[in-house]
């Protein structure tokens, strides 16, 4: 009998679904606002200017504009992949390495993104559960590049 893709109640895929290799095309975009950059970087304490205050960025930088909060860019991206892949079947999250921002995201830009599955393996410490590693990036409306970084998941396996 051969294997049938098997998701949890809400949407999520075990462990056992994930294929080395296979590239996620995700569903959601979203575009970002001022708003959400005031926000992300008054909840997380932060007053640089170069996300909250637009003359500066007008007068004192390259951009002339200000640029989005990088940790809000890099909760996007993440957040962006669940419903296609973890929702529901993430034990938790075990780290990100290779977190890059290659281009500014601005304020008004459209984000998109892809998850690829670079690594697995079962877990050595708890029966029932594996190791996931995804390589995840954000684009702009204009396909460049604004975020990347490589993720490891503890994930479910399905129910026996």
């Amino acid at each position: 009998m051969e294997d049938t893709i098997q998701r949890h109640k809400r949407g999520g895929l075990y462990f056992e679904e994930f294929e080395v290799g296979k590239t996620y095309e995700h569903r959601y975009t979203r575009t970002v606002t001022q708003m959400d950059n005031m926000l992300f970087s008054n909840m997380t304490l932060n007053p640089q200017p170069l996300h909250i205050d637009r003359h500066f960025c007008e007068q004192e930088t390259e951009w002339g504009q200000p640029l989005m909060n990088s940790l809000f860019t890099l909760g996007l991206m993440i957040g962006i992949q669940v419903a296609d892949t973890t929702v529901g079947t993430t034990i938790a999250n075990l780290g990100m390495t290779d977190v890059k921002f290659p281009h500014p995201l601005f304020e008004g830009d459209t984000v998109h993104c892809t998850t690829e599955v670079i690594g697995k393996r079962e877990s050595k410490s708890r029966k029932g559960a594996g190791i996931v590693e995804f390589h995840h990036q954000a684009y702009n409306q204009d396909n460049k590049l604004v975020a990347e970084c490589r993720r490891q998941v503890f994930i479910s396996m399905r129910p026996r």
